[in-house]
């Protein structure tokens, strides 16, 4: 998908700009969970140590948080582009989509690592369980020895920064959107607008979706083995149907991965024959 659209000068946008940005993330976020639960499966060892607990926390809330800025992002995109096509390029210029993505950086990074440092001042007995298969903030917090009103305060306070108030601002711009597109005369213009909405609506229910189904079954049972396997939906399955969703729903990108697969098709057959007559 990044390479699709750095290769194709049609996809040099403001849209395609935070989607690649976007699959960064997802490459970054299922990288700081699935190899070690890889390597737990293979090795049949779920140990993991104090240091590399504190690592695999910060990079998880990092990568999370921008997934949910960006998603965002891309909704007020979308709102400009659709209620306000005229004024699109002046509105989403270079500048902008730059701030956008470095507030998006900025604010996660600081958030991660506030509940880092906050961790730091925790005591914790010694061989400690974990019902899950990465170090979540949430139980981690609950099995400290020591005060965590503190932590818990930071945890629901950057639930709601990251959290509420970026879904709120995806439900107002969506709404505005489908306002907007109800007062398009024609019916192919509609789906026109529909079908520029669909893909970034689509991961975006999936993305949300899942976390609450995750949040709720976690509040509800502590202590279950249901609440990681659902974590697998958000950390592993959703990024990973991204690239599909947005490839599989868009033309443009259909297209600029079919030419970047025919150019890297026929470099490896000009090197496969070079190699033959020499």
């Amino acid at each position: 998908m990044i390479l699709a659209i750095i290769t194709d000068s049609r996809l040099h946008t403001p849209m395609y700009f935070f989607l690649s940005n976007l699959s960064f993330s997802d490459i970054c976020f299922t990288s700081t969970t699935v190899p070690k639960m890889l390597l737990n499966i293979q090795t049949q060892s779920r140990a993991i140590s104090y240091k590399g607990c504190l690592s695999q926390m910060y990079f998880f809330m990092l990568f999370a948080g921008i997934d949910n800025l960006l998603l965002t992002v891309m909704a007020y995109d979308r709102f400009v582009a659709i209620c306000h096509p005229l004024h699109y390029m002046v509105i989403m210029n270079p500048k902008f989509c730059g701030i956008l993505l470095l507030g998006s950086w900025l604010l996660s990074v600081l958030v991660s690592l506030l509940h880092d440092l906050l961790i730091l001042r925790l005591s914790f007995c010694t061989d400690l369980e974990i019902f899950h298969f990465f170090c979540e903030l949430k139980q981690v917090i609950q099995l400290a020895c020591s005060d965590t009103f503190l932590n818990d305060l930071v945890m629901y306070l950057s639930s709601g920064l990251l959290g509420v108030v970026p879904l709120t601002g995806i439900l107002s711009s969506y709404s505005r959107i489908v306002a907007s597109i109800l007062r398009i005369s024609s019916v192919r213009g509609k789906y026109k607008a529909f079908s520029t909405c669909g893909s970034h609506l689509s991961v975006v229910f999936l993305f949300y979706g899942t976390s609450l189904g995750v949040y709720f079954n976690s509040a509800a049972s502590q202590t279950s083995s249901t609440g990681a396997i659902a974590s697998v939906m958000y950390t592993v399955v959703m990024p990973m149907l991204n690239p599909f969703i947005y490839g599989l729903r868009n033309r443009d990108i259909k297209q600029a991965l079919r030419k970047l697969f025919s150019r890297e098709t026929l470099s490896a057959c000009r090197i496969l024959c070079f190699r033959i007559k020499t």
